[in-house]
């Protein structure tokens, strides 16, 4: 069987296609079979006032598709302009590999992997934000 495969955590909800689904008491797995499925975790949603860099606007974009706040064809410009200028600037090894499985996953309709990808530079995007201290 092949798909998505989520882990939740006790409790643990996610949004698929417009539904929050909350899972019991222990932990869960569920087997995302139908191919273009909306899903979005909620521990990982970010909200419209933490949008506030490079990254995370990007990020944010993405969500919005998986949220059906925006049709994907709307955001697929926006996403792949936004993944672009990352690139400009994110020219390590590691990150271009995650901006080229974003684009991947753009291309194909895939923004819950766009988003997976993109949420992995957050990381390396708080570090080289971070101001040093004097």
């Amino acid at each position: 069987m092949s798909g998505l495969v989520l882990k939740l955590a006790p409790k643990e909800r996610v949004l698929i296609n417009g539904a929050v689904i909350e899972n019991g008491d222990r932990r869960g797995r569920l087997n995302i079979v139908t191919p273009g499925a909306n899903i979005l975790r909620l521990r990982d949603a970010l909200h419209p006032e933490e949008a506030t860099t490079p990254v995370r606007r990007v990020c944010y974009i993405a969500q919005l598709v998986l949220s059906g706040d925006v049709p994907p064809c709307e955001a697929k410009r926006q996403l792949l302009s936004g993944i672009e200028q990352l690139s400009c600037v994110l020219r390590d090894p590691d990150s271009r590999e995650c901006l080229t499985r974003a684009t991947d996953a753009v291309l194909e309709g895939q923004h819950y992997y766009a988003l997976k990808a993109l949420r992995a530079l957050l990381p390396r995007e708080d570090r080289l934000m971070a101001v040093p201290s004097a």
